[in-house]
């Protein structure tokens, strides 16, 4: 299957997972360096952007994951 088989909402929603899941690791460095280092300042802030952004995005991304898979399968 070549790429051009790919619906626009399939690439879309790929690529959007490849990014949420770099954000998810970005976070995970971050958190193990502020902890190994001492710095538990951001150790907070860390968990406020986790629970105000990434947890809405996280559902937004599984409504698209399974809007993708119905519509994928319909086809």
């Amino acid at each position: 299957m070549t790429t051009d088989q790919y619906t626009p909402l399939f690439r879309l929603v790929s690529k959007f997972l490849k990014y949420f899941l770099l954000t998810l690791f970005g976070f995970a460095i971050a958190y193990i360096l502020s902890t190994s280092l001492g710095i538990l300042d951001i150790v907070p802030i860390l968990v406020l952007l986790l629970q105000r952004l990434v947890l809405p995005l996280g559902i937004i991304l599984l409504c698209l994951i399974v809007i993708t898979v119905l519509w994928e399968s319909l086809r």
